[in-house]
């Protein structure tokens, strides 16, 4: 009797581990008779919106019935490095941070001629461009609203002007990438005639300078263009008057080695369904409302008619 109750035990335990792994599965699809259509790694970076994009890439490619492996929350010139290297196969990428950082171009303010330079430029290297969403994820510097409106700031040039000749001891934070690029504080106080005294500028992580800047441990940041937390927050992203930031154009890039006529299709139908305010709101869910990644990305899809 105690063999048949013992049995009886774990044949349920083992069922209980099939249902744990089947819920963990979600975003395959139930019908395992599909054949897969080739397998996939899908990179990603290593802040909300890459890791929106990767996921919802990831489901969307699913239930398409690819197989999908994902390999995402990479800095950038890391997942750059895995795509090069064959790592991963595909990943979004920012039109500006390609053409600048590894193009080492100069900057161009023009969405489409920067968009087609990294194109013809990454092509030759075996990385294809696939169409640009109209999600321009550009580098901003942001104020705390009411502050901005006590301070008539409302463009970069009043910053620099702010600085330069009323009070120069307003306080910055930046990440480290933005302290260090071309295209981040040092070219954009020299184009603009002013600088931060170091004594002023904090450098922290990407995900504490919107927080610093809410709690009026900072007086201006710098942030992303399609972050939902300056809607959260009540913040402003000052105007680039002077157009010192390039196009951060977001395009799904895929090594030449596994694309397809068919991905091809797909990733461009994704593109187009993609612009700033979608993106924004996305961000939104993630980081103000406290929504999980992977619900915001299938309900996304969902909404648009993606997947069923």
């Amino acid at each position: 009797m105690r063999k048949i109750l013992l049995g009886i035990l774990m044949f349920s335990l083992i069922l209980a581990l099939a249902a744990c792994g089947e819920s963990d599965n979600a975003d395959n699809s139930d019908d395992k008779s599909k054949e897969s259509k080739g397998k996939v790694t899908i990179g990603g970076k290593d802040f909300t919106e890459q890791l929106l994009l990767s996921k919802i890439t990831s489901i969307y490619l699913k239930e398409n019935d690819y197989e999908v492996e994902e390999a995402s929350n990479m800095g950038s010139t890391v997942v750059r490095s895995a795509l090069e290297n064959g790592q991963v196969d595909l990943y979004w990428e920012y039109t500006g941070t390609a053409l600048v950082v590894y193009q080492k171009h100069d900057v161009e303010s023009d969405p489409d001629v920067t968009y087609q330079i990294v194109k013809d430029t990454d092509e030759k290297n075996g990385l294809i461009w696939l169409d640009k969403a109209e999600v321009n994820n550009t580098y901003a510097l942001l104020m705390r609203k009411d502050l901005a409106d006590e301070l008539k700031i409302k463009t970069l040039s009043d910053l620099a002007n702010h600085v330069n000749n009323i009070d120069d001891s307003l306080k910055f934070a930046s990440n480290a990438e933005f302290y260090a690029r071309e295209d981040g504080i040092k070219g954009l106080e020299k184009l603009y005639g002013f600088e931060f005294p170091s004594k002023n500028v904090t450098r922290m992580d990407s995900g504490l300078l919107y927080n610093a800047l809410n709690e009026g441990q900072v007086d201006v940041s710098v942030g992303f263009a399609t972050d939902g937390r300056i809607k959260g927050f009540d913040l402003i992203a000052l105007e680039d008057d002077q157009m010192f930031f390039p196009a951060y154009n977001a395009a799904p890039v895929i090594r030449d080695e596994v694309l397809t006529d068919e991905l091809a299709e797909l990733l461009n139908k994704l593109s187009a369904k993609l612009n700033t305010e979608v993106m924004m709101s996305l961000n939104y869910s993630v980081d103000v409302e406290h929504d999980e990644i992977s619900e915001v990305a299938r309900e996304w899809l969902v909404q648009e008619g993606l997947v069923e």
